[in-house]
């Protein structure tokens, strides 16, 4: 899929409106039927003690860039050091040497527990996960041991093929938008993941879904 970057606003009710409780009830059993825990907590600060209260003390914790995260405050949390896991995120920002700090972000992808968000969740139960870099995706795919999504219920759409279309007519342009506020050229879509189902044992993939509009 080629490169792509627009500043065109989306069509927000179209991709921003919160789904019908029924909606969210198919997409949780769904999402179970594939192998993909999902619980729905209904505010920001429930979604912010659910997810905490999923990582025991001492474990390692890297998470994946995410405005959810930013949203629900659990970056300022693991930035402040008020708990008591590892933090791996903290060991790659302070890493200047860009080899050796690529080098932590490979194995960073193994952590215990990787905390991040999705770009899109189908009512039939795949996931969308776009990414500039595409760091994020090896530990949603296969490393992480724990893999924790905050998702809010708005990225919920009708089919994959919907969930696709999210993606490059909402979150991209958004995304772009943030990226160039903040001084940046703007933002891409580099590589993309499509959850079908997960099987390989040992692994445990969670989906906290906040009745509330998180991220893009």
């Amino acid at each position: 899929m080629s490169t792509i970057e627009t500043t065109k606003i989306p069509d927000l009710p179209k991709w921003a409106s919160l789904p019908d409780k029924q909606t969210v009830a198919r997409t949780i059993e769904s999402l179970k039927s594939r192998g993909i825990n999902a619980e729905l907590v209904s505010t920001q600060q429930e979604a912010l003690r659910v997810v905490a209260g999923k990582i025991p003390e001492v474990a390692e914790v890297m998470t994946g860039a995410s405005t959810s995260l930013d949203q629900i405050g659990f970056t300022e949390l693991l930035k402040s050091g008020k708990h008591h896991w590892k933090n791996i995120k903290d060991e790659v920002m302070s890493e200047k040497d860009p080899g050796k700090q690529r080098e932590i972000r490979v194995k960073a992808t193994g952590a215990e527990y990787f905390v991040g968000s999705v770009q899109a969740v189908a009512e039939t139960g795949e996931v969308v996960v776009a990414s500039a870099s595409g760091s994020q995706i090896p530990a949603y795919a296969f490393n992480a041991r724990n893999v924790i999504w905050v998702v809010g219920t708005q990225k919920i759409v009708p089919s994959l093929e919907q969930g696709l279309r999210r993606v490059w007519e909402h979150a991209l342009p958004l995304e772009t938008a943030r990226m160039k506020g903040l001084g940046y050229p703007g933002s891409m879509i580099g590589k993309m993941l499509i959850l079908e189902r997960e099987r390989v044992p040992g692994r445990n993939l969670t989906m906290v879904l906040v009745n509330e509009k998180l991220g893009f």
